[in-house]
């Protein structure tokens, strides 16, 4: 398995042992990991903490050219929010463990140009859909539906 992915499955495994929602994300930028997160929203009573907003705020401050050589990598399809700070920031890649439990702008994220991988992997879906079946009251509330 792609290694920034694995680093993206420990920070959902993360997520989910503090009380939180399973989803990681890491920010990668020439090869190394610039920023990494989780869900927080539960943990930190946050509207806007998912995990590729944490992992974007972790790596702090970066210029624009930085950010165009970067790879978003995420346990699960980001969301319109997520996928717009990506836009945003002009992030060419993005790398996502799973789109079967959720499905973000994807077309549209493409549409942009943005690279968009899909690896369908199967630690990440089952994660989603046991928490999902466990916790439909957060994952709604997540998804603000």
């Amino acid at each position: 398995m792609d290694a920034f992915l694995e680093a993206a499955i420990e920070e959902a495994r993360l997520g989910l042992a503090e009380g939180g929602i399973p989803i990681g994300s890491v920010l990668v930028l020439d090869g190394e990991i610039a920023g990494r997160g989780h869900n927080r929203r539960v943990q930190e009573g946050s509207t806007v903490l998912h995990a590729e907003m944490d992992a974007l705020e972790n790596a702090g401050r970066m210029s624009g050219a930085d950010y165009r050589r970067s790879v978003l990598y995420s346990t699960l399809s980001p969301c319109d929010m997520c996928s717009g700070a990506a836009l945003l920031y002009g992030i060419p890649r993005i790398v996502v463990g799973e789109n079967r439990t959720f499905r973000g702008p994807e077309s549209y994220v493409r549409s942009r140009g943005v690279e968009l991988v899909i690896v369908d992997d199967s630690s990440c879906v089952s994660m989603m859909e046991s928490f999902i079946r466990e916790h439909p009251e957060l994952w709604n509330e997540d998804i603000g539906a």
